[in-house]
């Protein structure tokens, strides 16, 4: 395919994978008043994961407001792996970044991620996610902040990211060509999948610390129980990726640690237990280990995707 594009620019395109989430509008909005850099050249993707195309009227209303193109793909699936990897497919530019469609962006969010790319040449550049909590949220939610999204690091690097905010070279040997994993794809833990990939090849994580994006906390996840389901699911996929990567007797070494693991933050958890903050951080710190254990021995993750309540 012949390629049409200006090379004297930069061109991104950003993705955003929706379903059925009335929230677009916004993420939409804030995106047109994004600050793009001189040289740069921005289009968006909508990737409508719903069985009917039930966001095209939405981004069709709002085509004519837009600063930049939009192409909008139907994906039918109810599988966010198939719109993430529509995105893939679809973009044609130098840098593909993912927000997610009930999150707003700071209209200095694309220039932040592309400046910590440029200065870093790394594969994928995250940006912190901040959340908003509504006034029926615990007191111990909202002082602890367990819904806001940051990188993790172990020993000095970033080992695998997420696609909530997130800026993807689309010309890196390590990115291009890889795809979302379609067995994960309602379950969860497709990005972790992704991105563990892209370093186990030796690619680099950087992070942009002022490449903030916003995003609600509704109701159904302001709860102990939701959070206490998301982490298990998240050491459900840290445990299937250990397990294709060692023998059966490895995979035994890392559940024996993973319950010493749990057992221990139960413990703390007890003994912290008139401190909220802490007692509920140890106690999802212990799902987290119980998932990984469930993953290493194959046990089937937890559905996320794929009906409202999952959405």
């Amino acid at each position: 395919m012949r390629d049409d594009r200006d090379q004297s620019l930069v061109h991104v395109d950003i993705g955003i994978c929706t379903f059925r989430r009335p929230e677009l509008e916004e993420t939409l909005l804030s995106l047109f008043a994004l600050i793009v850099p001189a040289g740069t050249r921005v289009r968006l993707i909508v990737a409508d994961n719903d069985a009917t195309p039930s966001a095209e009227e939405l981004v069709e209303s709002l085509r004519r407001r837009s600063p930049f193109d939009i192409q909008y793909v139907h994906c039918p699936k109810s599988n966010i792996s198939i719109a993430r990897n529509a995105c893939l497919h679809a973009s044609h530019g130098d840098y593909l970044a993912f927000i997610d469609d009930d999150e707003t962006a700071d209209p200095q969010w694309l220039g932040e991620l592309l400046a910590t790319a440029s200065a870093t040449t790394a594969d994928a550049v995250l940006g912190p996610v901040r959340a908003l909590y509504g006034e029926g949220a615990p007191g111990w939610m909202k002082s602890g902040d367990f819904h806001s999204t940051l990188p993790v690091w172990v020993g000095g690097s970033i080992r695998t990211g997420y696609t909530c905010n997130v800026l993807l070279d689309m010309r890196s040997p390590r990115v291009r060509g890889r795809r979302f994993a379609l067995a994960l794809g309602q379950s969860g833990g497709e990005d972790t999948h992704f991105f563990s990939g892209v370093t186990d090849d030796g690619g680099l994580i950087a992070f942009a610390e002022k490449a903030m994006l916003v995003e609600p906390v509704p109701p159904k996840r302001a709860q102990l129980g939701w959070l206490m389901k998301r982490r298990f699911r998240s050491g459900q996929t840290h445990g299937r990726i250990l397990a294709a990567k060692t023998s059966l007797a490895g995979r035994m070494v890392q559940a024996g640690l993973a319950g010493l693991k749990a057992a221990f933050c139960g413990g703390a958890a007890v003994v912290s237990f008139f401190s909220p903050v802490a007692r509920n951080r140890y106690a999802l710190r212990a799902m987290l280990h119980l998932g990984a254990i469930s993953g290493l021995f194959g046990m089937r993750e937890i559905r996320q995707y794929g009906s409202m309540e999952a959405a």
